[in-house]
């Protein structure tokens, strides 16, 4: 009889907070980037393999046939088997998959599901013997991750991640993520309130949004303001400066959106209710002296970051003000990274009438 065996792992999203956009060759970055790790936003993904002849793989979300995806799923790990671990090239694959978010809206689902994949392929191959203690195993993991989704990196370590080569940032690389410590204690207690807007696939993929800036007219303008706050921004989380941290990002949020809408091949991805929320922030923020500030991924839905300390404030006023312009709300910290699920833990979690959580 052949053996089978199964893991479990959950990684979340993450928002970038010094964006990349562009990247070159085998999914590497034009600029490094910063992100916070999120928790609630995250992929629980479960792998059984069994011995076979050949590679194969089968492919659920959220316990339904979903062919786009599986499609992608079985291409990333045929490049894996081909260039990087060539033990998948022996193994039917039965994954099932689960995100506690709506997928493709903008909210970085390829950075979640990617990571989990390949969290579960390593701890596959390494007989169950996978740990997020484990350095060394963890870059192998990160690698890996990029290889599916650039973003995908930085999700599975704790709080702070930086992916891409960078002078101020020691150990960073253009092959695989870091976790940065060196981080002052208000940013562990960060609230992402992450409002839906729209629940809509985006009008253009990630992949397709980095491929226009290779001749964009501003890439060169854009790479280097990027270096410069990836710069900045080192200083700034380790003085705990929540003002200008705020301020980089919302500049970052809208310099991603600024180069999409004047690129040769233009996309608006922001809606209505968007620079309505946005408009909002500002004025509240202003008038309460209260730090909270906005940003966005390649989507029309806002990231709405706060210290915990406000919370009670932030909260009420989002009930008050802003509901009227978004559907949903899931309410999102700073988090811990990728964690191993127990068989149990994720059968609670992929049952085939779940839903992503409002």
């Amino acid at each position: 009889m052949k053996k089978s065996t199964s893991v479990a792992w959950q990684s979340p999203s993450n928002i970038a907070i010094v964006k990349y956009w562009g990247k070159h060759g085998k999914q590497y970055p034009r600029n490094a980037s910063i992100s916070l790790t999120l928790s609630a936003a995250a992929t629980t993904t479960m792998i059984t393999s069994t011995p076979a002849d050949g590679l194969r793989v089968s492919y659920l979300y959220q316990g339904r046939d979903k062919p786009e995806f599986a499609d992608r799923v079985e291409r990333i790990l045929g490049q894996w088997a081909e260039s990087e671990l060539p033990g998948l090239r022996d193994l039917h694959l039965e994954i099932n998959s689960y995100n506690s978010f709506p997928h493709s809206s903008g909210i970085a689902s390829s950075a979640s599901f990617m990571s989990s994949l390949a969290l579960g392929i390593v701890d596959i191959l390494s007989a169950g013997g996978l740990s997020p203690e484990d350095a060394v195993a963890m870059r192998r993991v990160s690698h890996l991750s990029r290889l599916g989704s650039g973003s995908a990196c930085r999700s599975i370590y704790p709080s702070v991640a930086v992916w891409g080569e960078h002078a101020a940032y020691d150990g960073s690389s253009d092959d695989h993520a870091i976790a940065w410590a060196d981080v002052h204690a208000i940013f562990e207690t960060y609230h992402d309130d992450i409002l839906i807007v729209s629940s809509a696939e985006k009008a253009v993929s990630s992949s397709a949004g980095h491929a226009l800036m290779e001749g964009h007219p501003y890439a060169a303008t854009r790479y280097e303001q990027a270096a410069v706050h990836m710069q900045w921004m080192r200083d700034i989380l380790r003085a705990g400066d929540i003002e200008a941290f705020g301020e980089i990002m919302e500049n970052e949020a809208l310099t991603l959106h600024g180069l999409m809408m004047n690129s040769p091949t233009s996309y608006i991805l922001l809606e209505p209710a968007t620079l309505s929320i946005i408009s909002e922030i500002r004025a509240f923020r202003k008038e309460k002296q209260i730090p909270v500030y906005f940003t966005l991924d390649a989507g029309p839905n806002i990231h709405m970051l706060y210290p915990h300390s406000e919370e009670a404030r932030v909260s009420d006023w989002r009930e008050e003000v802003l509901r009227p312009h978004y559907q949903f709300a899931i309410r999102d910290r700073v988090g811990r990274g990728a964690k191993k699920l127990s068989a149990h833990e994720a059968s609670q979690i992929l049952r085939p009438d779940a839903d992503f959580a409002n």
